[in-house]
């Protein structure tokens, strides 16, 4: 992640009334004040509002498990190096069922302990990190234990962090609680 802020999350006055009232409600929803993540996308008004309904279709509203959801998220931002992404979605993921364990497994790239579906999940998270494209051996192995629905579903959670965790690193939003200058 860029050491430097780039783009500082919103003031109240940047980001309006609606959008700083939306930023407060999922900071009371995730147990703080609003995260940096949505105080800086909520600069572009219109766009955050449009945004917040399409990743809330997938996390939290999504048809996978949460737990299913948390694990890919954290192996996205563990490829992308995103910090701001992995330090919030370990907490989340705690939350969801997710072992101190399991995290530091997958911190280091070891996916051998989940399930053979959180498995799958992961591979083809880390199939279209490295090459852009599920190979047909991820795509063989989804089909084996996931619907075409929660197939799309994950694919599109899938790249949907890695946009996110792009933008993040690139405008270099600070993690939450840490002091913007």
């Amino acid at each position: 992640m860029s050491t430097d802020i780039r783009i500082k999350p919103g003031t109240l006055s940047e980001i309006g009334l609606f959008n700083g009232f939306i930023a407060r409600l999922l900071g009371v929803a995730t147990g703080g004040p609003p995260p940096n993540v949505f105080t800086t996308l909520a600069k572009h008004r219109r766009l955050f509002r449009g945004w917040l309904f399409f990743a809330s279709g997938l996390m939290p509203f999504g048809k996978l498990k949460r737990r299913e959801t948390e694990l890919v998220i954290l192996e996205v931002a563990r490829l992308e190096g995103c910090s701001y992404e992995w330090v919030h979605h370990e907490r989340l993921g705690k939350k969801a069922g997710i072992t101190d364990e399991e995290i530091l497994a997958l911190r280091d790239g070891k996916i051998d302990g989940f399930s053979e579906r959180e498995r799958a999940f992961l591979q083809a998270a880390r199939d279209l990190f490295e090459d852009r494209i599920l190979s047909e051996e991820s795509f063989t192995a989804l089909k084996a234990i996931a619907t075409e629905i929660e197939i799309l579903e994950v694919l599109l959670l899938i790249g949907h962090y890695q946009m996110l965790a792009r933008v993040l690193n690139s405008v270099g939003t600070p993690l939450d609680g840490e002091p913007i200058d």
